[in-house]
């Protein structure tokens, strides 16, 4: 068994600390080429992942980079900076420890190339910059550990793709260096363990006792949820009651436009001024800087975010979490749980509150699912090319390189480790000139390779141009928003470029938690006055928008064919008890459809819980397979559990609509010019180096970089049909962005087995959805009591309204 200096067990002894088992199986595992720990939030990862680094560098002479330790978010790595700082300094260790992200000044970056700390506390971003620099070798030779934390969150995206192949470069100058990943929520422990060590290099896991079982529930509220919606208004009464009943809460939302929603209406009801703030990714740093400090003081008593405080964040005061809306999947419902009571074996307390009623039973199956102790993901997906090809282009900025050597480097990530040579050379081919149809343009012939076979930039100046454009976070075009004075005004945040658009003087509009006035757009800059409005617009923040996983999807039409729900509200009890009189419930192997005529209109609505962008697409498609069927629809609408169709004429027959091959031909033409392939296209020119957003002294706006790459794609569509980045745009599109696998794996699910209800009213389950097409902004008293009488118009149609008072939808 490994010992820990003395200097450090009589630190822990003064606080009355023991180190725990795992911790010291983490110490006795140092010397091993991989190790994944599995452990509670608040189980004392971090220290366990730094354990063996404070011991090396409390006992010997170590000169230069020791420890690299790689988080997701820059808040988490200053978090980690303070933490670590603690031991250290009360233990008078000579240990250097600095952080390095996007926000960090230029002048201290330079010092830390130049004399490196021993830890270094970084971003993705920050470290594949690191790696670009020809003076790297130099920076990272004594490089002994890299600390990969919260590296669930960095395995489903494509930065955590860029941060293995910076680790195979980081191998390849050191090659004893030993890779540590952390998480409290895993999956499959096994693919995240392959996902970490360098291939095909074994990883050993270490689980930790997961501690007692947390504290969840849903909220109980006077007023029973909306039928539509995800502004949880309805719910702040009794948020309020929470937050003064507990030291300090965490509010978490699905998105940044609803987190702004929710504080807004919190604070107007928050007559006690009890001390509150807000924090998501598009308000300006110094805010958020500023809200974290208040946080770690124990200024406040509830803080409103979203993903930006999913992750680590070690604030011990924080006893309880709400998550505000459907959690969508269950391990970042677990992630955020953590975030209370952050301490060893004290369990999270956290509550639920679902913004209208078919999130009621989201939650219960969120619930169940927490408790049964299973954690939804996907399958890993092979490396993406594009990250690749910027990889390639990063390497050749820190000076020439042998292909075959890259190549294995590459393959040593295990995301790429079934890349074959010829996917490799096409990526360096793309690298090198453009692709067949623009390698006549001198501003894509980037490398070249020398006599001795080497690689390297036909340009040195193109290193600067490369650098710029390190990463791949795709935001939406996003504006600055400032407070109009005659020198700048103080920076407020970022809102998108295409909302920006729509605003005229004299428009408000929600940010931070406060109105401003929209007075002017200057040099990219949004310029605003305060207003005291208490009507304003919101805001459409990009942030992340989720769809419901699939096994929590499984779980919620298993509740749905359950005899009875004692476990819900009775409101919510009872509109499924009502759906099941007039139609049916959905169920796993088949496809429940219902027709129905409305006002004049026929109505189609298929319920096939594949998530809002697989529904999305499923209307897109459905309706295209309808005009060819001469069944005039007129439009739809999508949620993650169904997509409702509406036109002239009513569906007798099904089975021609779902013909698989006629679905994927259906969806092969209408990506082939559609704004959803050249929106991929342009994310993937991004990050593989086609197209530039910034240059030196400038960067384009939206605008520009969608107009330039349009052309690029028009261009290639037309001449290189089989170019590099289309091929790659084509899958992305069917994943992500219009989620065709869903839509196959719902129709596999189902094997054809389709029931089409025809019903003579609407069916309590399509009920909700006809109260999303009414969701468009409303101004003024009298839309508001329109919509109002439609509601109720609505819910009596459908029989709803003697289930609960009729409430006015959630928008």
């Amino acid at each position: 068994m490994s010992r820990l200096p003395d200097v450090i067990t009589d630190w822990f002894s003064t606080r009355g600390w023991t180190i725990h088992p795992h911790q010291q199986e983490m110490l006795d595992r140092a010397g091993e080429p991989a190790t994944l720990l599995i452990a509670p939030t608040g189980g004392g990862k971090t220290m366990a992942g730094f354990l063996p680094t404070l011991a090396d560098l409390a006992t010997g002479d170590h000169q230069g980079l020791h420890t690299l330790y790689v988080s997701p978010l820059k808040a988490l790595a200053a978090d980690i900076k303070r933490n670590l700082r603690t031991p250290v300094d009360d233990i008078g260790l000579p240990i250097r420890i600095d952080d390095r992200t996007g926000d960090t000044p230029a002048s201290r970056k330079r010092r830390q190339r130049a004399d490196p700390p021993h830890i270094l506390l970084t971003t993705p971003e920050s470290l594949a910059l690191l790696t670009s620099y020809e003076d790297a070798p130099r920076m990272f030779a004594g490089l002994k550990r890299v600390v990969l934390d919260e590296i669930h969150a960095l395995a489903d995206s494509k930065r955590g793709d860029q941060l293995m192949l910076a680790l195979t470069r980081l191998q390849a100058i050191c090659p004893d260096m030993r890779r540590v990943g952390l998480s409290a929520t895993v999956d499959d422990p096994a693919a995240i363990a392959q996902y970490l060590a360098r291939h095909p290099d074994p990883c050993d896991i270490v689980l930790a006792d997961p501690g007692p079982a947390p504290d969840i529930r849903m909220l109980n509220t006077d007023a029973a949820p909306p039928w539509a919606g995800g502004g949880a208004a309805h719910a702040i009464p009794a948020v309020l009651e929470q937050i003064k009943a507990h030291r300090t809460t965490l509010i978490f939302h699905n998105t940044r436009a609803q987190a702004e929603i929710f504080f807004r209406n919190l604070w107007l009801a928050n007559e006690d001024g009890l001390p509150i703030g807000i924090h998501h990714g598009s308000l300006d740093r110094v805010q958020r800087d500023r809200v974290e400090a208040a946080m770690v003081r124990g200024d406040l008593r509830a803080v409103v975010c979203t993903g930006s405080l999913d992750l680590g964040i070690d604030w011990g005061d924080v006893d309880l979490v709400i998550q505000i809306g459907a959690p969508k999947n269950v391990k970042r419902l677990v992630q955020r749980i953590g975030r209370a009571n952050h301490r060893y074996n004290a369990p999270s307390k956290a509550l639920l509150v679902p913004a209208n009623r078919f999130e009621v039973v989201e939650c219960r199956a969120a619930l169940e699912a927490v408790e049964a102790g299973t954690l939804d993901g996907s399958p890993r997906s092979p490396g993406p090319r594009d990250v690749l090809c910027q990889h390639i282009l990063i390497r050749a900025c820190a000076g020439p390189f042998a292909a075959d050597d890259l190549f294995a480097e590459v393959t040593g990530a295990g995301a790429y480790a079934s890349l074959t040579r010829a996917e490799f050379d096409a990526c360096l081919d793309f690298c090198a000139t453009g692709g067949y149809a623009l390698r006549v343009y001198d501003q894509w012939q980037r490398l070249l390779q020398r006599p001795d076979g080497l690689w390297q930039l036909r340009d040195p100046r193109a290193a600067r141009r490369i650098r710029m454009n390190i990463g791949t976070i795709q935001d939406a075009d996003l504006l600055k928003v400032r407070l109009k004075r005659s020198r700048g005004g103080k920076p407020l945040g970022e809102i998108e470029e295409a909302f920006a658009a729509t605003l005229t003087p004299g428009d408000t509009f929600l940010i931070g938690g406060q109105v401003v006035r929209y007075e002017s757009l200057r040099e990219m800059t949004v310029e605003v006055s305060r207003n005291a409005s208490k009507t304003p617009k919101v805001a459409v923040f990009s942030g992340t928008k989720f769809a419901t996983s699939t096994q929590l999807s499984t779980r919620i039409l298993d509740i749905l064919q359950r005899d009875s729900w004692p476990d819900l509200p009775p409101h919510t009890a009872n509109w499924l008890a009502l759906q099941r009189q007039v139609s049916e419930m959905p169920r796993r192997g088949q496809l429940l459809l219902e027709s129905f005529p409305f006002r004049g209109r026929e109505y189609l609505c298929v319920y096939g819980f594949a998530g809002r962008n697989a529904m999305q697409t499923l209307g897109l498609l459905l309706t295209k397979r309808m005009e060819e069927l001469s069944l005039d629809p007129l439009g739809f609408v999508a949620t993650d559990y169904a997509t409702l169709i509406w036109g002239l004429s009513p569906v007798d027959d099904p089975a021609p609509l779902f013909d698989p091959d006629k679905l994927r031909a259906g969806l092969d033409g209408w990506l082939a010019d559609n704004a959803v392939m050249k929106r991929s296209f342009r994310a993937v020119a991004n990050i593989a180096g086609l197209i530039e957003r910034n240059t030196p002294g400038q960067r384009k706006n939206g605008r520009q970089a969608t107009f330039s790459s349009d052309i690029l794609y028009d261009t290639l569509r037309k001449y290189d049909p089989d170019h590099l980045l289309l091929d790659i745009t084509r899958q992305e599109a069917l994943g992500g962005l219009v989620d065709f696998g869903r839509i196959e794996e719902m129709l596999a699910r189902t094997k054809g087995r389709t029931t089409l209800n025809r019903l003579t009213r609407i069916s309590p389950l399509a009920a909700p959805l006809l109260l999303e097409v009414g969701k468009v902004p409303v101004k003024g008293a009298a839309q508001e009591k329109l919509l109002q009488r439609e509601t109720e118009d609505l819910m009596r149609s459908a029989g709803l309204a003697e289930l609960t008072p009729p409430q006015e939808p959630d928008l």
